[in-house]
């Protein structure tokens, strides 16, 4: 009888440790799931990937993984299919990162379930409905913006002339000369195809704005930031402000990995 008992009792505890050892484990894996590691940054119209080597350095020492798309910027979908494929490619949850246009982008494929927060630098901000033409319009450009009409073929140039003062004014003569001639076109149908998805409505956000920014006047992004409650970060600087302040860009991205891990 007592042996009965004392078998009954030895199972009981085993099965109690292994319950208390899987709410450990379920504990651990919720804890991993919720630190998160990756960045996804998508480049605006004009300008590559590659200007964001400083933001990467920064990030990639503190151990962030990232990934920096280079979408093609031929229409808004398919900006969107280079992202989702680059966030696909993550192994958990990722910080998605828009500048420019680029925030246009991020705004429709942010509602991708891996995206955990969104940061916007100087970025569009489009509610649904609401395409980057519409945006761009609602305050008066700046005198230096160098955006031209759409050619015969109905693609968009930034000028020569006003590239430097309007688009990178905190960067050198010889770099700025090498941004232009690495600057491309945008079709005007891109900045003209409205967002079906924002997913600022649902996930956090975290916004800059330049107070130097000639290409967007800064108003049209602190609207944008406003309206969808971003958590607001002020830099002084130009329309590539990750360019000369990538220590304060990263440390956005930063934060909001950190209080998404929380």
């Amino acid at each position: 009888m007592k042996s009965k008992r004392l078998t009954k009792w030895c199972r009981l505890l085993v099965l109690l440790m292994a319950i208390a050892s899987g709410f450990t484990l379920i504990g651990k894996t919720y804890a991993q799931a919720l630190k998160v590691k990756n960045v996804v940054i998508v480049h605006g119209a004009f300008a590559d990937a590659s200007g964001w080597q400083g933001v990467y350095r920064e990030l990639t020492q503190k151990g962030y993984n990232v990934t920096l798309v280079q979408n093609p910027c031929t229409s808004l979908k398919e900006d969107v299919d280079a992202t989702n494929f680059a966030i696909d490619k993550m192994d958990g949850p990722v910080i998605l990162v828009g500048h420019s246009w680029g925030g246009t982008v991020i705004t429709q494929a942010g509602v991708h379930p891996k995206v955990a927060a969104l940061v916007y630098v100087n970025a569009f901000q489009p509610e649904i409905g609401e395409n980057t033409v519409k945006l761009a319009s609602s305050a008066p450009p700046k005198p230096e913006n160098g955006l031209l009409p759409p050619d015969e073929k109905g693609n968009v140039y930034y000028s020569k002339e006003k590239f430097h003062a309007g688009f990178c004014a905190d960067v050198s003569d010889e770099t700025a000369e090498f941004m232009f001639a690495s600057s491309g076109f945008i079709p005007a149908e891109a900045f003209g195809t409205p967002v079906t998805e924002a997913a600022w409505k649902n996930k956090p956000t975290y916004g800059i704005s330049s107070e130097d920014d000639k290409s967007i006047n800064p108003v049209i992004t602190m609207n944008g930031y406003e309206r969808s409650n971003s958590i607001v970060t002020r830099l002084k600087g130009s329309h590539v402000v990750f360019m000369t302040h990538p220590q304060e860009v990263a440390a956005v991205i930063m934060t909001a990995a950190q209080q998404i891990s929380k």
